[in-house]
């Protein structure tokens, strides 16, 4: 029998009060008057000068086990929290929410009761200093719809680029598909010039050099050469000069309520300090009962030349190498044009030639990886002249990533060389287990898939692996006939292929067609039936625009997470009209197809559409309910909210990482370990995707993150 301690919180209260010389408050009548738990549980009360503080939230860390362990809980409405099924360790526990600053540092273990002082703020700033990004981050001055279209960067422009036609372009820019896409804006580290970059004229200066620090410096100067850059750095220095002076957020975050203070998150390291995850998986997307207790794989894409390992049951990390077939002719990341960093000086800190870039998991419990396997240039099947099918009909000369499948069993990896790019990867409900993938853009104008049964029995990839392009029926026919090119008008007599390819990935489980969001503005989604090999597209309507990941629910809803910070869904079924013919190929058809939903957070100031400041990388759809919220419940990574928001009956439950501050998740995963133990059976599982995680509060030195959310009934449940 696990013993249990009883706080009774009404005297408890009263005398914590007196010993700290405040007022004491006196717990209702009506509320539980105690707080209860087990030995490997950590509980107490939370209590500020007014009385309990309810909405805060208790960590608890310790690096006492194999890798460092960070748990956290929120505080109910009279300031009672429990931290449940810890490991034995020592753990430092605190308090943390907003309107305080942390409290002090108590050293415990599990089976303790500790009740905790909070502190308030002792002004404004200082309560800001625990704001998510996204409240500094809608300070940034967004250049009126006046300034539209952009008249250049020459001496008679406006300084704004002139492929900027809209306000909402140069948003999509600065957000999701340009400076947000990798990392966050809005933190610490990015709201502040630290004065080891230089000595600069101004801030201006120091921002165009900003941006050339690390392996990263070319994307980021191409996103910002993009809005015109002399205006874009001038923004951003203003926004930094104007926080430098003290200028704070115009909104504030309320603390959690409902079922966010239910939320019991847990965090472990993984990886190293200089590398960054993109993505994890635990189980198998279409059955999450897979792989039950078992361990964890990430992605670290440009980082590192191995895939981390986690094993929750051990509390330990590690590490696997990622082959390729043959590195000749094959580019490491180390080799990327850079500046030096303030945190890493001149040493290139990523070095990865494969690129794995996402994974999922099959019904055996077998990873598959996007990874490079060798040179850009195809073989020969592939290509124009071979006898391949694929090939006759649509030829790839070159292709980015391939597949790598992982066994844990036997500790191997198989490498397959697709002719088409890879990007996400899902697995289809249909006979053959059909791999399905994204392109991550439209560079061939083709999407890919590899049969599963053909490459298990007979381990040949050119035979297991299909493409097509993307054709649109504009001719109205049902199949595939002749078609016109991208550059070419609409033919009423023949089909018409588009330069697109899709970015995220999923398979609709009602019909089979595969889905994907189509990266551009406006954007789009695609669907792509495998058996006519037609595709259909639709674009976002205003005010949405700027998509990037994808997924989709069990009754083939596609949802998208939108630029102009909005959660897009798109269900074909209230389509009225015909979805061919001429017009088809605009994207234009099934507006009433269309629901766009404001994310949580503020909106940037000179925005007057609806839609925050949120830039959310990814959508996922909890299909078998893993999380306790119910089944088909749309969840979008709050990059900027520093969290995971989950959409519940039409309402957001923002459910953050409180510490530490910086969570910025690329994928949500989410498994059943036993469908018997109520909330401690399931789980939401990511991983911290931020490129930099030593922009995250911890600083230099700051490791990726497994994180782990549980949703229990209540705020005390253990």
């Amino acid at each position: 029998m696990i013993a249990r301690q009883t706080l009774l919180l009404g005297a408890a209260a009263i005398a914590l009060a007196l010993a700290c010389d405040i007022a004491p408050t006196i717990v209702s009548a009506q509320t539980p008057a105690a707080v209860s738990i087990g030995a490997t549980d950590i509980g107490g009360v939370v209590s500020g000068p007014s009385g309990p503080e309810a909405g805060v939230w208790v960590i608890a860390e310790t690096t006492d086990l194999p890798t460092r362990m960070i748990k956290s809980v929120v505080t109910d409405d009279q300031g009672r929290y429990v931290i449940p099924d810890l490991p034995k360790a020592n753990y430092t526990v605190w308090a943390r929410g907003y309107g305080l600053v942390d409290s002090a540092r108590t050293r415990s273990e599990p089976g303790k009761i500790v009740n905790i002082t909070a502190v308030r703020a002792p002004n404004e700033a200082a309560a800001a200093e625990y704001y998510p990004a996204i409240y500094w981050y809608s300070m940034l001055n967004i250049p009126g719809k006046d300034m539209f279209p952009g008249t250049g960067t020459g001496s008679t422009g406006n300084g704004i680029s002139n492929v900027m036609k809209t306000q909402g372009m140069w948003l999509d820019m600065i957000k999701t598909n340009g400076c947000y896409g990798c990392h966050q804006l809005g933190n610490k580290a990015t709201r502040t010039i630290s004065p080891e970059l230089g000595t600069f004229k101004n801030s201006e200066e120091a921002w165009e050099r900003r941006i050339q620090s690390g392996q990263a410096m070319t994307i980021m100067a191409a996103a910002i050469g993009r809005g015109g850059p002399k205006f874009t750095l001038g923004d951003l220095a203003n926004w930094t000069d104007r926080i430098a002076a003290g200028e704070l957020p115009f909104a504030k975050p309320e603390r959690p309520q409902g079922v966010e203070r239910n939320v019991v998150i847990t965090e472990w390291d993984w990886a190293d300090a200089k590398a960054y995850l993109h993505d994890q998986v635990s189980t198998d997307k279409r059955n999450p009962t897979v792989n039950a207790f078992g361990k964890h794989y990430g992605a670290t894409e440009d980082s590192r030349e191995y895939f981390p390992v986690f094993d929750p049951k051990e509390n330990r990390s590690s590490t696997v190498a990622m082959p390729v077939r043959n590195p000749a002719g094959m580019e490491s990341s180390k080799e990327a044009t850079m500046a030096p960093s303030v945190y890493w000086g001149d040493e290139p800190i990523w070095d990865s030639k494969t690129s794995t870039h996402s994974l999922i998991m099959d019904e055996r419990g077998d990873v598959w990886f996007t990874s490079k396997v060798s040179s850009p240039e195809n073989p020969a099947f592939c290509q124009d002249g071979s006898l391949n099918q694929y090939a006759k009909a649509y030829p790839l000369k070159t292709s980015n990533r391939g597949l790598a499948v992982y066994d844990p069993k036997t500790n191997t990896t198989k490498l397959i060389r697709t002719c088409f790019n890879t990007h996400h990867v899902v697995l289809a409900e249909d006979a053959d287990n059909t791999v399905w993938v994204s392109a991550g853009g439209p560079q061939q104008g083709a999407i890919g898939w590899v049969d599963r049964k053909i490459w298990e029995e007979t381990g040949d990839e050119a035979k297991a692996q299909g493409w097509a392009p993307i054709v649109i029926d504009t001719n109205g026919n049902g199949k595939v006939d002749d078609y016109v090119q991208p550059n070419q008008p609409t033919d009423p007599t023949k089909d018409k292929r588009l330069n697109a390819g899709i970015y995220g990935v999923g398979v609709n489980p009602a019909d089979g067609t595969v889905w994907g969001s189509v990266l551009g503005f406006p954007g789009s989604v695609l669907r792509f039936d495998p058996k006519t090999k037609l595709s259909e597209i639709y674009e976002v309507p205003a005010p949405g625009f700027g998509p990037r990941g994808f997924d989709i629910d069990r009754n083939g809803v596609a949802y998208i997470p939108l630029s102009s910070g909005h959660l897009g869904a798109f269900d074909r079924r209230k389509c009225k009209g015909p979805l061919n013919g001429p017009q088809a190929g605009e994207g234009k058809l099934c507006p009433e197809g269309w629901t766009l939903t404001p994310f949580p957070g503020p909106q940037f100031r000179n925005v007057s559409e609806s839609g925050s400041a949120e830039a959310s990388y990814y959508t996922w759809v909890d299909q078998f309910n893993t999380s306790g919220l119910g089944t088909n419940v749309p969840m979008a990574t709050g990059n900027a909210n520093e969290s995971i928001m989950a959409l519940v009956d039409g309402k957001w439950a923002n459910l953050r990482v409180p510490y530490p501050l910086g969570f910025f998740a690329k994928y949500i995963d989410g498994r059943i370990d036993d469908p018997n133990a109520g909330w401690k059976g399931r789980a939401l599982w990511a991983t911290d995707g931020n490129r930099t995680p030593f922009h995250r509060e911890t600083g230099k030195g700051t490791l990726p993150k497994v994180v782990k959310f549980q949703i229990r009934p209540d705020p005390l449940a253990h």
